[in-house]
């Protein structure tokens, strides 16, 4: 196995590029789909720990103290969100309260720890303990983390409960609203340049005479390729498609396997075979890519109608019980005159869900039968369902403040109800069902040169 160094392979279609480094403020995008292969970090890296140490001192008031209290005839009612978990584990829905746990608390809190662990000591030049165990898990996390999502419920729950309650803002609300533009920044980071940061910090112990390191010439080829460091691709303008005009060669074709997380691209490697730089299993295509894909749609489907059947939530006051729906809420919104926030519901409750299911049944289907139909629009089709399926965890947050918030005995209570599990069951598998698919598999058939054409 043999890293090949001046290309950078497309995750998108699989396309193989020739370019030189970026410029400031440039962005380099495959030519063939569109997808971002990089883009110049600037000053990034200096600024990554003030900004994840001032997220970690946010994130703690954030957590310790009130996000809203209301008031209601004399009564008070407050809540965190740690409260608002509790509360939706005590009235059985435990799997529902994991879910916002981990998404607004766990996750976030993870990504910004591993961020200080890594940054602090490669700071001052020495490569910390599980190293390539953390920067995986720190792109694992990525998706999951839902900070910005919550907040937006928050001032949605906030609209909803001014109708028959005085709305008082805690300091958690505040600071979310400034942890949420820190974390913007902070997780916009590519865990990838991690990976340039050892080499520095590799390279620069060598030249010391560091922790007796062998020169280069003297390591074994696997030890060479795992201390260069990665390929940074041009501008949009510069990058250079290998392969014949018009046509692009794909990795597969030319027996290239690059590396998903760091970034490594290797020749001569087969399936399996452990990535020389961070031990990634190194694979052509994610396994069994339609089959897992096929299992987390089916099963989303399936949801998706008791999710907008059942009630989500339960509100009992001295005027009865009334039990909400999805749509009964966007009604509810819409009849208030809070025409905007039924619009934002009605798009993140129904719609995307909706055309998410629909968007990833289209592309599934073509790419099982490899249809060379509208390629380029169903690689844009699935960048967009990467940014908009965790939007729908709206109605999720939304009733899991209300559920925590509204207990004030005697005039008012909201319980969480049936559909918010289906519900939230429908977020996390068409989530699932979209990291699943593989979208090189919408290029596979489209490479026709003959593997003998030099690059």
């Amino acid at each position: 196995m043999m890293e090949v160094r001046g290309i950078a392979v497309c995750e998108g279609c699989d396309a193989v590029f020739r370019h030189p480094h970026l410029r400031r403020r440039e962005v380099a995008c495959c030519t063939r789909c569109g997808t971002e292969l990089e883009r110049h970090r600037g000053s990034q890296r200096q600024q990554m720990l003030p900004l994840a140490l001032a997220s970690l001192v946010l994130f703690a008031i954030a957590n310790c103290f009130p996000i809203v209290e209301i008031e209601l005839r004399g009564l008070h009612s407050q809540t965190t969100l740690v409260g608002a978990v509790i509360v939706l584990g005590g009235e059985g829905m435990g799997i529902v309260s994991m879910l916002v746990l981990a998404t607004t608390l766990l996750f976030p809190l993870m990504q910004l720890a591993v961020l200080c662990y890594l940054l602090v000591p490669l700071g001052r030049g020495v490569r910390p303990p599980g190293f390539a165990l953390l920067v995986r898990l720190l792109q694992s996390l990525r998706p999951w983390g839902m900070i910005e999502v919550f907040l937006l419920g928050v001032l949605v729950a906030i609209v909803k409960l001014t109708a028959f309650a005085t709305v008082i803002a805690g300091p958690a609300l505040w600071a979310f609203a400034v942890l949420t533009v820190l974390l913007t920044k902070v997780i916009s980071f590519n865990p990838r340049a991690f990976w340039q940061m050892a080499f520095d910090v590799d390279e620069s112990r060598q030249v010391r005479g560091a922790d007796a390191l062998l020169p280069l010439a003297a390591d074994p080829p696997s030890a060479q390729a795992a201390m260069r460091p990665p390929l940074l691709p041009a501008p949009r303008a510069a990058v250079e498609a290998i392969g014949r005009p018009r046509r692009f060669r794909t990795a597969a074709s030319i027996g290239l396997r690059e590396c998903h997380h760091c970034g490594t691209a290797w020749m001569h490697a087969h399936d399996g075979e452990p990535c020389g730089r961070c031990g990634t299993r190194l694979r052509t295509r994610k396994p069994d890519s339609l089959r897992r894909t096929w299992a987390f749609l089916i099963a989303a489907t399936l949801m998706y109608l008791p999710a907008n059947l059942l009630p989500v939530m339960i509100t009992q006051s001295l005027l009865g019980t009334e039990r909400d729906t999805i749509m009964s809420g966007i009604i509810y919104f819409w009849v208030s005159g809070s025409y905007e926030l039924a619009a934002l519901v009605f798009t993140a409750s129904f719609l995307v869900p909706l055309f998410k299911l629909a968007a990833l049944f289209l592309l599934v289907v073509l790419a099982q039968r490899r249809s060379p139909w509208r390629r380029q629009d169903r690689a844009r089709l699935y960048r967009v369902l990467e940014v908009i399926g965790r939007w729908s965890m709206l109605d999720v947050f939304v009733v899991s403040l209300l559920a925590g918030l509204v207990r004030l005995q005697g005039l008012a209570v909201i319980s969480a109800a049936a559909g918010i599990a289906a519900f939230a069951a429908v977020v996390v598998l068409t989530m699932l069902s979209s990291i699943s698919f593989d979208p090189r598999l919408t290029w596979d058939d489209d490479d026709k040169s003959p593997k003998s054409d030099p690059p």
